[in-house]
């Protein structure tokens, strides 16, 4: 199996409901590192997995939509909490769409997965992967 990752950040700031969370029930910030690690079996006629440039200009876009927002105030996200393994999720869902969407380019026609990794630091981290 064929990889290549692109990387970004984004910075949020967002609340949890529940016990669980103690102190981060209050308003905190978080900065992600993310890495879009995508899959394919052969490489395509290029010689690629994917175009890196297209596939790092549809993260950048994707990760636009939260950077330096407060995910409380998101109608998308209301009544959900927003934990790192939530966000990867979103994240693959929307940079699945773009890729369905034809906006990563004919390259990526031939991924048969991806996973989405949001570092929240050198410690810990979270990731969501699946087929395309």
């Amino acid at each position: 199996m064929y990889t290549v990752n692109v990387r970004d950040h984004f910075m949020i700031a967002h609340s949890f409901r529940g016990e669980a969370f103690g102190p981060a029930q209050r308003l905190h910030g978080a900065t992600y590192v993310v890495d879009l690690e995508m899959r394919r079996a052969e490489l395509d006629a290029d010689g690629v997995v994917v175009d890196i440039a297209l596939a790092a200009e549809v993260l950048k876009q994707v990760l636009a939509e939260f950077n330096l927002r407060n995910l409380d105030d998101d109608p998308a996200f209301a009544g959900r909490n927003t934990t790192t393994e939530f966000m990867a999720r979103v994240i693959f869902d929307r940079v699945a769409a773009r890729i369905a969407a034809g906006e990563m380019g004919p390259h990526a026609g031939g991924l048969s997965g991806m996973r989405v990794r949001l570092n929240e630091s050198h410690v810990a981290w979270a990731a969501y992967e699946g087929t395309l």
